[in-house]
């Protein structure tokens, strides 16, 4: 029974190092020096832990789940949808015609074009074909004009495509924070919410502002005001405020008065989407500032409109607040700047909101959780307690049950956990409380594996078997079984790593990844023990 038992031992010691080396500096394979210095003034755990990334429930941190208030995309649509319609209604001559929404707050979908010229009405159909095509809107006439409605396929394909926007804007600027490990993501069915996650958070309520601001900035022309009220804005314009305009308070951390309000058009002569790069910066004071620069396109666009209004007023409108109003002194291309009221922090958060790009809809809190770090430690404490004692429990047991062959066994436990830890270091996947669970299952699983190769050799040999064949065919039998309950439970957990939220997400890797390393040791790792142990002792075999 000649083996290559060198080459093999080699093998088995190889992977080993490798995986203890991940479990201590898998996470910064280049800085090791950093874990060394943690561990000599923190002692083994914590370089443990400052190498294996902890979940909230572990390390404690903040829990919101956010709601998406996706009728503000609706909307935002459908005034770029009546500025294309009033530009295409000058170029059909029916510039008269008014374009309105009725109800922007209820019904965000619906567009009314009247006071067409009887003359203009098919010139004007022509026009809403090539402009809107019937992909994303129905239009139906009426005796004066058309009632222009969005699809509600494009409605709901609009919305989730706001939820999976917010997703990535918010992932952007949690990344910029620093925060380790977020969980970021889509929650709820079809409830347009967000599900967040941020362990080891040190300020909560700055990060919360910074992912509930839409951050969404505007350059309007200013029609009219300041007014002191809404009552004199009506007043100044006939009664009411126009269909196609909109009133907005001047923002009191700018220097103005907040009772101020300024008429402007619904549609931004710049918005968001055109901000290439903002960047915190200083005034001609030496006071904290926002310099922002536009797209090549936004730049264009800006610079035709100013040119053709120099005299005229812009007003610098963020989350829906008037920031600053100048005047028009000459074109101006691509670079703005927003000043007044910042500090550095401030200052630092809007140019890093405004980068990151404006959120497509507005965000409101509907749960808020915050995990303090000692219940987290009193998680690991229980958890780790609970893997200890098990795994205990089990070494005793085998050695008990098993004799010298249970040694064999607990090797290929403890091996199987260093793997595990390792794979988690050279991951940076996040251990959770479910996943220390994961852990425990997997050791289980172990022993389960090692019970029916046993099992196999112990009935081989009762059979009269030599202990050279008995172990051949006890691995040759239980070899089928294994892999079949393996491959099933992999699959299941597969499945939830699919569809679950994060930390059933982490205990499916820990169980997929702790039954690959399972294969590994309960068949490899302990039939070189075996091989061993017989090239040593042929004819004998110590299991019970």
């Amino acid at each position: 029974m000649q083996k290559n038992l060198s080459g093999k031992t080699l093998l088995i010691i190889g992977v080993l190092l490798v995986f203890m080396y991940g479990i201590f500096f898998g996470n910064d394979p280049f800085d090791p020096m950093k874990v060394i210095q943690v561990m000599r003034d923190q002692g083994v755990a914590a370089g443990i832990q400052q190498n294996i990334h902890l979940g909230l429930d572990l390390r404690g941190g903040t829990h919101l789940i956010l709601q998406v208030m996706v009728k503000d995309a609706v909307n935002a649509t459908t005034d770029q949808t009546v500025q294309r319609i009033q530009d295409g209604l000058a170029k059909a001559g029916a510039a008269k015609a008014t374009v309105t929404k009725p109800d922007p707050v209820n019904a965000p979908d619906k567009i009314v074009i009247s006071g067409i010229p009887v003359d203009k009405i098919s010139a004007v159909r022509a026009m809403l074909d090539d402009t809107l095509g019937a992909k994303d809107y129905d239009y139906s006439s009426t005796d004066t004009g058309y009632n222009v409605t969005m699809k509600p396929s494009s409605e709901r394909d609009l919305e989730h495509a706001a939820v999976q926007q917010a997703i990535e804007t918010i992932r952007g600027r949690v990344d910029t924070l620093g925060v380790s490990e977020p969980v970021i993501q889509e929650h709820g069915l079809g409830d347009n919410q967000i599900l967040v996650q941020l362990p080891g958070v040190s300020d909560p309520a700055r990060v919360k502002e910074i992912i509930q601001s839409t951050a969404m900035l505007a350059i309007h022309q200013v029609i009219g005001g300041p007014y002191a009220s809404l009552a004199d804005a009506e007043q100044a314009n006939g009664g009411a405020i126009p269909p196609g305009d909109v009133l907005l308070p001047m923002n009191a951390g700018a220097g103005g008065d907040s009772n101020e309000f300024y008429l402007l058009p619904r549609v931004a002569t710049v918005s968001g989407s055109d901000i290439r790069d903002a960047q915190p910066g200083r005034d001609e004071n030496n006071r904290p500032d926002v310099n922002f620069f536009l797209t090549n396109e936004g730049g264009k666009r800006f610079y035709a409109f100013t040119s053709a209004h120099i005299g005229d007023r812009l007003a610098v409108v963020l989350d829906n607040k008037v920031r600053e109003v100048a005047n028009i002194n000459g074109a101006i291309r691509d670079t703005g700047q927003i000043s007044g009221g910042f500090n550095e922090q401030s200052a630092k958060d809007l140019g890093m909101m405004l980068r990151s790009g404006a959120l497509p809809a507005s965000i409101q809190y509907r749960e808020e959780r915050t995990v303090g770090p000692s219940l987290g430690r009193d998680s690991i404490r229980a958890g780790v307690t609970a893997a200890a004692v098990g795994m205990i429990a089990v070494l005793i047991f085998m050695l008990i049950y098993y004799h010298a062959a249970g040694i064999n066994a607990d090797l290929a436990l403890i091996l199987n956990l260093v793997v595990l830890l390792g794979f988690l270091g050279f991951s940076g996947a996040t251990l959770t409380l479910p996943g220390i669970a994961g852990v425990i299952l997997t050791i289980g699983m172990g022993v389960d594996s090692n019970v029916l190769i046993f099992e196999r050799i112990r009935e081989e040999l009762h059979a009269g078997k030599a202990p050279g064949a008995a172990v051949d065919q006890g691995f040759a039998h239980a070899w089928v079984t294994i892999v079949d309950t393996h491959v099933t439970t992999i699959v299941s957990a597969f499945i939830l790593f699919l569809f679950g939220t994060g930390p059933v997400k982490g205990f499916a890797v820990t169980l997929t990844f702790g039954l690959f390393a399972n294969l590994f040791t309960a068949v490899f790792v302990s039939r070189v023990i075996f091989d061993a142990e017989l090239k040593r002792r042929p004819r004998t075999l110590s299991i019970g």
